[in-house]
């Protein structure tokens, strides 16, 4: 198929899309609010791979290997073999694989020049140079040919069972991994993390912190003086002291734990994240169907409970403040029949965070043209959104079997605009193409700006 007419569908798929949402119109040319070497990263569990997106022209820039496929010609290390490809699970537990297993959370540090992802099968984390979009600590492949891949894959940063988000310091010194399978925290020193994912004799990791049973993630307040850890196994939240040094090196104090039973009653709360203002920190409670928001100064008081709907099943959320309004989206796992054109998609809840606290509520929800919504993040101008999903697209969709990542254009927060549908395509590997599937985290990057973890 030649570009021309590559380009062509591409924009009819859109315009078909946007035809089918009442009002609206798909955006066309360059999205306000983007800037050169902006970059979206989107981790891809069952793949993993990265999907990096240029936001310029909502297409995929390029896709970040993280697999050992294709580094030796011989039959076992093809994701090809004797023409036969065999499925993805039976791939990477080959015994000579030493690629990413289930890659997971992706999180940018606060000057947005490096990223974090980490391997929940294979225990350890990944560095990524943002602006590079390159796996730091690649080296050449010493089998290197026309039928292998040019670089042989890091082994990343070792880091202990079951690392599910791994989230930087305000100050960027170090990388919090909550480890969800050993009730723990490994804490590494970003400066050589770097260093020993590039192969130099240096040992990143700093301490271990013991916390709740089944930490999910670690978030910090706007100052950076204290950590929120939730959990996906006990009603819990920890809060840490961070007690940096002279040289911004945590030396962490549990200073207490919240019981959220009564928002949270199953246990299971899998993301957390402070509003810009800093003053709240609000909590996804996944299979009690609700968000909560708590205030970040002591006794750490509860300030609102919002109730999402029968089986939403919340994943991640995002704060919008601009002239057009102050909310908060919640991205929903749930997938609803009657979308768009008559497409099952999932939703996003809109809550009116400008409310006084305790009477905030869902003040509308809107599709997201994709199958089980999971990341979502903003630009730095706060007028554009992006959302990743796990599900593939359905038959007779202009983006069947895909994996897609939507655009919005929040300028109001009340009433987004959807602008694209960005099918994630494909790894293009020597011995076939490796599709990208299941998206989880993502994130917006500017590689060299003050970002939301800054």
């Amino acid at each position: 198929m030649n570009e021309q007419r590559r380009e062509f569908l591409k924009t009819a798929a859109a315009g078909a899309l946007a035809a089918a949402i009442p009002g609206v119109a798909a955006a066309q040319g360059e999205p306000a609010g983007t800037a050169a070497g902006d970059r979206i990263f989107i981790a891809n569990e069952d793949s993993n791979t990265i999907s990096v997106i240029d936001p310029r022209a909502n297409a995929v820039d390029t896709t970040i290997n993280l697999t050992s496929f294709d580094e030796d010609p011989r039959p076992p290390f093809r994701f090809v073999t004797a023409g036969v490809m065999p499925t993805h699970a039976a791939m990477i537990h080959k015994p000579l694989y030493h690629g990413c297993v289930d890659a997971h959370g992706v999180v940018p540090s606060p000057d947005g020049r490096l990223l974090a992802t980490s391997g929940r099968g294979s225990s350890n984390v990944y560095l990524i140079d943002a602006a590079a979009k390159k796996v730091v600590g690649n080296v050449p492949n010493p089998l290197a040919a026309a039928n292998t891949n040019a670089e042989r894959i890091s082994g990343g940063i070792l880091v202990g069972r079951e690392p599910h988000e791994p989230t930087f310091t305000r100050n960027g010194k170090e990388l919090w991994v909550t480890l969800r399978g050993e009730d723990r925290i490994a804490i590494l020193d970003v400066g050589l993390a770097v260093k020993q994912a590039s192969g130099a004799d240096a040992r990143a990791l700093r301490r271990v912190v013991s916390t709740i049973n089944g930490p999910a993630q670690t978030w910090f307040n706007k100052s950076g003086t204290l950590a929120f850890v939730a959990s996906q196994k006990v009603a819990r939240v920890d809060v840490f002291r961070v007690n940096p040094d002279a040289s911004g090196f945590s030396h962490p104090e549990r200073l207490t734990t919240l019981d959220i039973g009564e928002q949270d009653k199953p246990g299971f709360t899998p993301f957390l994240k402070t509003a810009p203002d800093g003053k709240e920190i609000w909590f996804s409670h996944k299979l009690a169907d609700q968000v909560s928001a708590r205030a970040t100064d002591e006794p750490f008081g509860l300030l609102d409970t919002v109730p999402l709907g029968n089986l939403a099943r919340p994943n991640h959320l995002e704060f919008v403040e601009n002239s057009g309004g102050k909310v908060v989206y919640v991205s929903f796992a749930r997938v609803d029949d009657g979308g768009p054109g008559g497409v099952a998609a999932s939703r996003i809840a809109i809550i009116d965070r400008s409310t006084a606290p305790g009477a905030r509520r869902v003040a509308g929800m809107f599709y997201t043209l994709g199958r089980e919504a999971h990341g979502l993040w903003t630009n730095p101008e706060n007028n554009l959104l992006y959302v990743a999903h796990e599900q593939d697209e359905l038959p007779g969709t202009p983006n069947a079997g895909q994996t897609v990542c939507s655009a919005f254009d929040v300028s109001d927060p009340f009433k987004p605009r959807f602008i694209a549908q960005i099918p994630l395509g494909g790894l293009k590997l020597p011995s076939g193409e490796l599709r990208n599937k299941k998206s989880i985290n993502l994130v917006y990057v500017r590689p060299g700006h003050l970002g939301q973890t800054a």
